[in-house]
């Protein structure tokens, strides 16, 4: 066990690190308060040190986490890290990189979708972990013993997961597969809050462009008011009540405070003038100017997109990969509607694997059907081999 709570320490162990080719890293927080994550521990793994840094000790320098997280000689290795890198690029506008997600190598490798870390563990490493700080107060000080174990077993182990899996995917010669996930993972784009782009979140509950412009406003206004007061955006208003807002556009005080579900004289406080104002803007808009509202795409190729789901199933499951790896159902909606779809299923690893075939079965170029209670795909030539019927032919009664 070695909890840091000294600056000194901290720059000691990580100088260290920086002497290896890749770091574990985890970190716990908090969120269910606050807008932005707040940081309670970060844990830090080599092959020779493992650490966890008491990030809310008072006066502890966390400079020399963020060095070694701006370090491209040290890869820096997370399970699903997503909410970590986050917390990295809030606090110190740095992208972890190189970059190694093990839960996304996990879906290479074939062990299904978005798998935890402690199942990784027991499948990997052979253990099982205690699970009973896995809800713990990790704001709350002194830490115990069992917290610090907790959480430093949470990058010890996945040392081990690391060099398995980049060892498998390294034989197969799918280590470049991850390069689009670990591209987006280490793009700033993908952890901006950007007010104006909060609607996009919730598009799909506007029916008619004139709720679309009033959501747009209103989305933007609650986001900011979040991020200013770091509160959660429910703490300022509502998702339900939002939609209930913006279908009913309200342009008065009496108006807005008889919406059944808004509170009870916040129609009276600043936040409820500043509603208004944005309900304002958004029947302001230019209709013409606003986002396609984009309606089912399945109305029109529901069979096709079924069709699509069991060959990407069977195809994932022959090469052992996810399919949500592969394609994402929104993807194969897309693909059924348009061949030139704009989706990673059509472009490099993806679509040799998956979207190629994709096509050919749209356009009776491919069939499906069952051997030894499995499917399989039968190519056209093959077809024509057994004596299929061709195009525009039927099988006599």
């Amino acid at each position: 066990m070695s909890l840091v709570t000294d600056s000194g320490e901290l720059a000691a162990y990580c100088q260290s690190f920086a002497k290896y080719p890749y770091v574990t890293v985890d970190t716990e927080f908090l969120r269910e308060t606050t807008f932005w994550p707040k940081v309670c521990v970060i844990q830090l793994a080599c092959d020779d040190h493992a650490i966890a840094v008491d990030a809310l000790a008072e006066g502890l320098d966390l400079s020399p986490f963020f060095e070694l997280m701006a370090n491209e000689n040290v890869v820096k290795v997370f399970h699903a890290a997503r909410q970590d890198i986050e917390i990295v690029w809030h606090l110190a506008k740095i992208i972890p990189a190189p970059l190694f997600d093990t839960q996304v190598a996990a879906m290479v490798c074939g062990y299904g979708d978005q798998i935890a870390y402690g199942e990784l563990a027991q499948s990997i490493c052979k253990v099982t972990l205690d699970k009973s700080s896995r809800f713990t107060d990790w704001s709350r000080r002194p830490l115990t013993d069992a917290q610090i174990d907790y959480a430093i077993a949470d990058v010890t182990h996945l040392r081990d997961i690391y060099q398995a899996l980049r060892q498998r995917l390294e034989r197969s010669g799918r280590l470049h597969w991850l390069t689009d996930e670990m591209a987006s993972l280490c793009s700033a784009e993908t952890y901006a809050q950007t007010p104006e782009r909060a609607w996009e979140r919730h598009a799909h509950r506007a029916r008619k462009p004139r709720d679309l412009a009033v959501l747009m406003e209103l989305t933007a206004w609650r986001e900011h008011e979040a991020q200013s007061r770091d509160v959660p955006r429910s703490r300022v208003l509502k998702d339900d009540i939002m939609f209930e807002v913006a279908s009913a556009a309200p342009r008065t005080v009496e108006a807005l405070g008889g919406l059944r579900a808004f509170p009870r004289g916040m129609e009276r406080s600043r936040a409820g003038a500043e509603i208004l104002a944005a309900i304002e803007r958004g029947l302001a808009r230019d209709p013409k100017s606003l986002p396609k509202i984009e309606r089912d795409r399945r109305s029109g190729g529901g069979a096709t997109v079924e069709l699509l789901k069991v060959l990407l199933r069977q195809v994932a499951e022959k090469q052992g990969v996810a399919a949500k790896m592969i394609a994402t159902i929104d993807e194969l909606e897309l693909l059924a509607a348009d061949d030139h779809a704009d989706v990673p299923a059509m472009q490099g690893w993806r679509r040799e694997l998956f979207g190629a075939k994709a096509l050919r079965l749209k356009h009776g170029r491919l069939a499906l059907t069952v051997e030894n209670n499995r499917v399989v795909t039968l190519e056209w030539h093959e077809a024509q081999d057994e004596e299929q019927p061709a195009a525009g032919e039927s099988t006599p009664a």
